[in-house]
């Protein structure tokens, strides 16, 4: 049975930075592509971004590009996401999520519903 488990949230002024970080724990981290999304008190889950096994393809909202950056480490089973220069749009709680690549088929990153397992959520916070 896949888990995650997110961790790094946090408060921290607008302009900071955040190093939020997901670690899967189950078998076959690397046929899973792995994404971050985050859902703000009123508002639907949106995607952020995601890496695919490998981490040779990266995807992100237009919101974060240039602000944020998703990497994996499959030798710990990890994926972070640092958020640089951080906004208070950018407050959420984020979610890890992971979607099973050992099929081959299409990966469409942005898709909710393609996810398999979720985490529970790391809280984040930007005072303006």
């Amino acid at each position: 049975q896949v888990q995650l488990l997110e961790s790094g949230g946090g408060l921290v002024q607008a302009g900071g930075s955040l190093r939020l970080s997901c670690l899967f724990s189950g078998r076959a981290f690397t046929m899973y592509a792995v994404g971050w999304f985050r859902q703000a008190p009123g508002n639907e889950r949106d995607f952020v971004a995601a890496i695919n096994w490998n981490g040779g393809s990266k995807e992100y909202a237009d919101s974060v590009k240039g602000r944020f950056t998703v990497s994996r480490d499959n030798t710990r089973n990890t994926v972070d996401l640092q958020m640089d220069s951080l906004k208070p749009g950018d407050t959420a709680l984020y979610y890890c999520a992971a979607d099973w690549q050992g099929d081959g088929t299409t990966w469409f990153p942005h898709k909710e519903a393609e996810y398999d397992f979720w985490g529970l959520g790391t809280q984040v916070t930007v005072s303006s």
